[in-house]
């Protein structure tokens, strides 16, 4: 016993003298080698098992601080290190068993239930095993134990121990033999909530092809950190030759555009120290090669961009543009000929972006000049002049000499074609003042303007164009470079007009006699197309060589009537140009578009749909209408949501129905596959996104369209919801966008809101409205999507408005106070307005519903009672009380919901200020019209009066306190004229004792009295002696 108690005050000891050491190591890093010393010693002077015991005694009160200050941090870097390192000389052993016994009471704790236990057992381990030298032995049993409990911890409900599990499993990620872990962090990633974890496991990813997509897919990751730790992760793990110029460029693209500066900083850090200094030697075109600029201009330039912008590319004496002037000297003759250098692809661009950043580097600097006095302004003008200086020695000496480098790439044929437009761009920085260098420049226009469009022959012979067809050069990009150099030579006033429309006139005249083939056409109407994009007026284009109105009627329209497809569209795109220039649009365009975009074939309808659209959004669609001259027809504007299918490609079809119809029997049509293969966008997402837009800019129209609104957007917003195709995805994307903008806009657009979630409901739920259900799980997911799209439209309902219209929602509010009875102008687009639609909606349904009718209203019931009423809308409140009755009727087989129910009731009761006056016919009817809605008030206002003869009742006699109670509330009615809310009567019925099912159920043949207010005892009775025929009907079909 003395024995025991020695060896007990002798661990104590040791205990205390270990928990010192700890105690002082917390205090800073700078002693951790002393007394690392201190606490080797003491372990070589103990007893291995008693100093094993103290040691894990001592760090015990570690494991009960939850907070991670910098001292217990250092305290678990210490006690970490120290368990890691092996005794001295012949005493390796000693340190190893140290190491598994510490880790085995580590696991232990790692198992515990207290989280801080877990949370610090976690972190010891994980910093053991990152320290852990290659030479410890330790039993692969215990390893397995370890990677076993740190497996179940990135499972844990507690992130911080969730991180630190995954961080002691980094280092078994790279092992062959444990690639469940690798699995493991594989399958944890996508769903981890925590941007800290997602952190750590992206760190721990070893580089192989399976992570690879997977770290990128990160780069997208909504945390900063993450992001950061992708491209981290990136330069070092994976060198640039190991990946594909697609995962090259979408690195690129997302971290220099990332809306994170550090993030940025940290993809220029990987652009700068491992991709052009160590595999380019800091050559920017090296780098543009790994790239293929040709393919991914856009990210060619926000590369050059950034390393100009960081100063990162050097220009070395001598290097210029120039240099690619090869001179040939002939001595016999004294003259010096030019040869022409060709450049590649990335060179272009290279020089391209180079000569940009100087001249709007010198462009800035004398502005800022301008705008300074003194050292400041002369500071900057000195850095514009440099800049203007070295921009001078870079391009052509002369504009000769720009011409005959560009004509030598276009020579060149088609493979040097992306090197002649980078090229061709940098004639927006020459000096075109002088007369002569403009004349030259003005022939090369000249020449650029008349080069047709290169074609090839197919295996019949025929010849088919190369390019989209419809643009100069076949590709935008050139047409737009070859109008920019145009618009600087003849900078005047209607200069550029006049020289493109002397070259149109030339070009349409065989067109107009009939002589001209389709190269021809698309030819000429490219030269069209390009000024029609580059003027801002026709005024510029009045008094020319060919006049306006001229191009339409002798260009256009019979150019969109030609047997070539691809004269029509381009015909078809001009028109939409045309269109957008008029102050009014003209009849013949109008119905051109409607006849090509409703009886072309399908290439021709997407042209046509999206000059349509232009057009409509431009002028609106009351101007499109109101230019066909004649009475055009409208099923939107009798609320149908399925109109009369238009007959799509067929030639007899009549057009007598309005744009906005035309356009929805679009989005409805059945377009099958059919998708441009230019822009991998359908049909209906053209449509869609048009349709969006005009809702989106309703305001700016003034027409008398507002009522078909909320059917636009029914529709838009079922689309969003019910379809799974992948040709929709971009239409999703853009209303996406549009659903966050669309209700702050104004109480309009909240109005149609409202007005739009009863179609919609319809529309998407099984079972309803005519509605195919099919089997049982695609009956679940319709449902879904459609209680899905019943909440993401509360929120927008509910999403205030921006300052601009709630400012002009108060100033209406506040012009009439005096009558509170009667309802706001802004009700109708809040959510009492929201609240009765739904209400009269669930009103309607007869007594026996189907079970689909029945799911459907318990949905409707679920977002009515999220509804709050203001106080200031005192009508829509007593309104809302009289139709609640007859809700909570139609609801009463669901207890859950008739108890919301009748709490909303009570609400609204609490906010009527004057609970004794009744709300007149007149003032509901006023309210009711307001909404566009009908309903019979006084339906439920009296008994129903059975038919004569009467049937014999079937009921039984009433209990006699039943019958009190009746009377009790009846007479308290009299006496009480503050119960204003009616009562909608009903049969009650009485059950005989149940012999059978079947006597059951054919007993079963009226309805309980439901009444708001009434105290709970009321309400247990009724549904002792009485059920709704809702709920019997649900008994008799679980009993079935």
């Amino acid at each position: 016993m003395h024995l025991a108690s020695e060896e007990s005050e002798e661990q104590r000891k040791l205990s205390i003298k270990i928990a010192r050491v700890l105690d002082d190591a917390r205090t800073s890093h700078a002693t951790h080698i002393r007394k690392l010393k201190e606490l080797a010693s003491l372990r070589s002077s103990s007893p291995p098992i008693e100093f094993r015991e103290a040691f894990c005694k001592a760090l015990i009160p570690l494991f009960n601080f939850q907070r991670r200050t910098a001292s217990a941090e250092r305290v678990i870097k210490f006690a970490s290190i120290f368990a890691c390192s092996r005794g001295g000389k012949g005493k390796e052993d000693c340190g190893d068993e140290l190491l598994e016994n510490f880790l085995k009471f580590l696991l232990v704790a790692a198992a515990a239930a207290n989280k801080t236990a877990r949370f610090r057992a976690c972190q010891i381990v994980s910093e053991i095993i990152m320290r852990l030298p290659d030479d410890a032995e330790v039993s692969n049993e215990l390893w397995d134990e370890v990677i076993e409990c740190m497996k179940l911890r990135v499972g844990d409900k507690v992130p911080a121990v969730r991180t630190f599990a995954v961080r002691a499993l980094s280092r078994f990620a790279n092992d062959a033999e444990n690639g469940d872990v690798l699995d493991l962090f594989l399958e944890k990633l996508p769903l981890e909530q925590n941007g800290d974890v997602r952190k750590i496991i992206v760190l721990s990813l070893p580089p192989s092809s399976a992570t690879l997509s997977v770290i990128i897919d990160c780069t997208l990751d909504v945390s900063e950190s993450v992001r950061k730790a992708a491209y981290s992760v990136i330069a070092s793990k994976f060198p640039l030759q190991s990946l594909s110029i697609k995962l090259r460029t979408s690195i690129l693209q997302r971290g220099l555009a990332d809306r994170s500066a550090a993030v940025a900083k940290e993809c220029l850090k990987l652009m700068k120290d491992e991709w052009l200094e160590k595999c380019c030697n800091g050559d920017p075109i090296e780098l543009l090669k790994f790239l293929d600029v040709e393919t991914y201009e856009a990210v060619g330039e926000s590369v050059m961009s950034t390393l100009l912008k960081a100063g990162l590319v050097k220009l070395d004496g001598g290097q210029t543009i120039r240099k690619f002037f090869v001179s040939n000297d002939d001595s016999s003759e004294g003259d010096c000929n030019h040869s022409i250098e060709l450049m590649d692809a990335e060179v272009a661009l290279f020089w391209r972006m180079v000569c940009k950043h100087l001249y709007m580097e010198a462009h800035t600097k004398g502005s800022d000049a301008a705008k300074t006095m003194g050292t400041e302004s002369a500071v900057y003008a000195a850095e514009a002049s440099d800049n203007n200086d070295l921009l001078d020695s870079i391009l052509p000496a002369s504009i000769s000499e720009f011409v005959e480098l560009v004509n030598a790439h276009i020579a060149a044929g088609p493979n040097h074609r992306f090197a002649s437009r980078q090229l061709l761009l940098l004639g927006a920085m020459l000096d075109f003042s002088d007369a002569s260098n403009r004349k030259v420049a003005s022939e090369f226009v000249q020449e650029l303007l008349h080069m047709a469009m290169d074609h090839e022959s197919d295996d019949n012979g025929n010849e088919v164009v190369i390019g989209d067809g419809f643009n100069l050069g076949g590709e935008r990009d050139w047409a737009a470079a070859v109008a920019e150099l145009a618009k600087k030579v003849h900078a005047a006033k209607g200069e550029f007009e006049e020289v493109v429309l002397a070259l149109v006139e030339e070009l349409a005249r065989p067109c107009r006699e009939r002589t001209a083939d389709c190269k021809q056409w698309l030819h000429c109407l490219a030269v069209t197309a390009l000024l029609l994009e580059n003027t801002t007026s026709f005024r510029h284009m009045q008094r020319r060589a060919i006049d306006p109105s001229e191009i339409l009627h002798s260009l256009l329209l019979p150019g969109a009537k030609h047997a070539n497809l691809d004269v029509q569209r381009a015909s078809i795109r001009c028109l939409g140009l045309f269109g957008l220039l008029e102050k009014k649009p003209s009849e013949n365009l109008v119905k051109q578009l409607r006849c090509s975009f409703v009886k072309g074939p399908p290439t021709i309808t997407i042209m046509a749909s999206k000059a349509l659209l232009d057009v409509g959004i431009w002028h609106g669609p009351d101007e499109i209408d109101k230019a066909m001259n004649c009475n055009l027809s409208s099923q939107l504007r009798d609320h149908k949501m399925s109109l009369n299918p238009v007959q799509f490609g067929n030639e007899g079809e009549d057009l007598d129905i309005e744009l906005l119809d035309l356009l929805y029997a679009g989005l409805e049509h059945d377009w099958g596959a059919l998708v441009e293969v230019e822009e991998n966008q359908s049909i209906q997402g053209i449509l869609g996104e048009g349709l969006a837009k005009i809702l989106l800019l309703s305001n700016k129209f003034s027409g008398s369209y507002d009522s078909i609104h909320h059917l636009l957007l029914a529709k838009l917003i079922s689309l969003y919801f019910s379809s799974e195709s992948d040709e929709l995805q971009r239409l999703k994307q853009c209303l996406c966008v549009f659903f966050e903008h669309y209700p702050s806009l104004s109480t309009n657009h909240k109005k149609c809101l409202s007005e739009a979630f009863v179609p919609v409901m319809r529309s998407l739920w099984p079972g309803i409205n005519g509605n195919v259900a099919g089997s049982t799980a695609m009956v679940s997911n319709m449902r879904k999507r459609a209680v899905q799209a019943s909440r993401f439209m509360l929120q927008m309902m509910q999403v205030p408005l921006f300052a601009k219209a709630t400012k002009k929602a108060e100033d209406n509010e506040s012009k009439n106070p005096e009558d509170e009875t009667d309802p706001s102008p802004d009700f109708e687009s809040g959510e009492e307005g929201f609240a009765l639609r739904i209400s009269i909606e669930m009103a309607r349904f007869p007594a026996k519903k189907t079970a689909a009718e029945k799911t459907y209203l318990a949905a409707l019931c679920k977002i009515l009672v999220l509804l709050q009423f203001r106080v200031s809308e005192q009508g829509p409140v007593k309104l809302m009380q009289r139709i609640l009755n007859r809700v909570i009727v139609s609801i009463a087989a669901e207890k859950d919901l008739t108890k919301e129910l009748r709490q909303m009731a009570e609400r609204l009761q609490a906010i009527d200020r004057h609970p004794d006056e009744k709300l007149s016919s007149d003032q509901a009817n006023l309210i009711l019209g307001r909404l566009g809605l009908e309903i019979n008030l006084d339906e439920g206002d009296y008994p129903i009066v059975p038919p004569t003869p009467a049937p014999q009742s079937t009921r039984r006699s009433r209990p006699r306190r039943r019958a009190k109670d009746e009377e009790e509330s009846s007479s308290g009615d009299e006496i009480s004229p503050t119960s204003v809310v009616p009562t909608i009567p009903a049969v009650i019925n009485s059950r005989s004792q149940r012999v059978s099912k079947t006597v059951a159920m054919t007993r079963m043949t009226a309805k309980t009295t439901i009444r708001i207010g009434e105290d709970e005892r009321g309400d247990s009775e009724e549904e002792d002696e009485g059920g709704s025929e809702v709920t019997e009907d649900d008994d008799s079909e679980e009993g079935c």
